[in-house]
């Protein structure tokens, strides 16, 4: 029984009702006008429901009194671009406006009929009901009563849904609002993919050499060792820092531009910062790296900075290997240094991924595995 009357309970089913008697409102002023002619409002709103702002103020109505609370409703909110677009919208229109004159009249006419039939088991008998005229006074009309209040139960509810149902169907987005939004939410979530690799690549850079440092100055037991590292340490620390304002910068700003972003011809302080850390970087820069793309540049920075590292967490203070070469319309980049036992395989680690995603997402390709005898990072990524 709860489970039966709980649509009467929910403020959905009036809010419902309310959106449905919406449109009766322009039908009761027209029927002053003229009652002997009331379809003249179903002509009416055909032109209105062309006008592409109306699909809008349908749409914003359905959400709001057909749906309230649901985060994703499924109406368009956006105004019509396409005749396909405003004639569901015209069709929408006739469809609550029928729908809301049957509510409208059920309405009415239900809750009357019980009280007359209520009036009728008691004798007193109305001659305006049809019907119920000729009907002598019985005890039995004391048990239709719920008959009338039962059907404006359904009617309320079934018209209800029937509503929602058909609002969903010609209020929903058309396939150009679906395809708009779906890239819409595509950039969303490569944005997010770009600042987590941002901050993976910076943050972990930095408590990779601060780890390093740290660590080789208490093996050490040189003051001056000490002192170096602890200079290291603060260098990449602040650095590190502003990598972390400037992607918190672009969080909060949508709009934020991206030039602020290191780019290869910044490739010194990691080659300094790894050489601090104890690994002997053999660099060689050919070709003009100043005039690689931004984009690329950047791209390339942060594949140089995830290389290194992986160096420095896996390796240590190894040997390594960087070679830049910026020649046609193709930038290389390799990073190599001598395999150890604490590597990661082919393919596993989230920083590998990284580099590959990055590679793929300009359109080049990169290769992280053993080669000949070493552990190889080797990007090549297109200029154009």
């Amino acid at each position: 029984m709860g489970r039966f009357l709980r649509p009467l309970l929910r403020g959905t089913t009036y809010t419902r009702l309310l959106h449905l008697w919406v449109p009766l409102l322009v039908v009761s002023v027209w029927m002053f006008i003229d009652p002997t002619r009331p379809w003249v409002p179903l002509l009416v709103v055909l032109p209105v429901g062309l006008i592409p702002a109306v699909r809008r103020g349908e749409g914003v109505q359905a959400q709001l009194l057909l749906t309230p609370g649901e985060r994703d409703p499924g109406f368009s909110l956006a105004p019509a671009t396409a005749w396909r677009d405003r004639l569901r919208t015209v069709l929408w229109l006739e469809v609550r406006m029928i729908l809301g004159a049957v509510a409208a009249v059920g309405c009415v006419w239900l809750p009357v009929l019980a009280f007359e039939l209520a009036e009728t088991a008691l004798g007193r008998v109305d001659d305006d009901i049809p019907g119920l005229a000729e009907t002598a006074p019985q005890g039995w009309s004391a048990l239709l009563v719920p008959l009338p209040l039962l059907a404006l139960y359904g009617l309320v509810v079934g018209l209800g849904e029937l509503a929602t149902a058909v609002a969903r169907r010609l209020l929903g987005p058309s396939a150009a609002e679906r395809l708009a939004a779906l890239e819409e939410r595509t950039e969303q979530l490569l944005e997010r993919n770009r600042i987590a690799r941002e901050l993976h690549d910076s943050i972990g850079h930095a408590l990779t050499v601060a780890v390093v440092q740290a660590g080789a100055a208490r093996a050490a037991g040189d003051p001056a060792f000490t002192d170096r590292a602890l200079d290291a340490i603060e260098e990449t620390g602040r650095a590190a820092l502003e990598d972390l304002e400037r992607v918190l910068g672009v969080l909060r700003e949508s709009e934020r531009p991206v030039g602020s972003r290191p780019t290869l011809t910044h490739a010194d302080r990691l080659l300094e910062s790894a050489r601090a850390s104890g690994a002997k970087v053999d660099a060689e820069l050919t070709g003009p790296v100043a005039g690689v793309p931004g984009p690329v540049s950047r791209e390339g920075y942060r594949i140089l900075q995830e290389s290194l590292t992986n160096v420095l967490r896996h390796a240590g203070a190894v040997p390594v290997r960087v070679r830049i070469d910026v020649a046609g319309d193709t930038l290389a980049l390799e990073v190599r240094n001598p395999l150890t036992a604490d590597v990661p395989g082919p393919g596993r680690g989230s920083g590998l991924r990284g580099i590959r995603e990055r590679a793929a997402l300009l359109g080049g390709h990169a290769y992280t595995g053993p080669h000949q005898g070493d552990w190889q990072v080797r990007a090549e990524l297109p200029l154009r």
